[in-house]
């Protein structure tokens, strides 16, 4: 059986800790920053966890980070 290959874009995005949840960055923080308030563009810098609903597919791109 081949190896199984990891998609890169994928392993640039999401890390996972040693419970086995998966962290995420926020979107919208990096461009077009005049916009945003202080208070939104400072949550925005704090990383999140990808739902339960999205767990499958985000493990299904990193076949090694199980």
């Amino acid at each position: 059986m081949p190896k199984l290959k990891t998609k890169k874009a994928a392993a640039k995005r999401f890390r996972t800790n040693g419970s086995g949840k998966i962290k995420r960055d926020k979107a919208n923080h990096e461009h077009i920053a005049t916009k945003k308030s202080r208070s939104r563009k400072n949550r925005l810098k704090k990383g999140a966890y990808v739902s339960k609903a999205d767990r499958r597919n985000v493990l299904d791109c990193l076949p090694n980070h199980r």
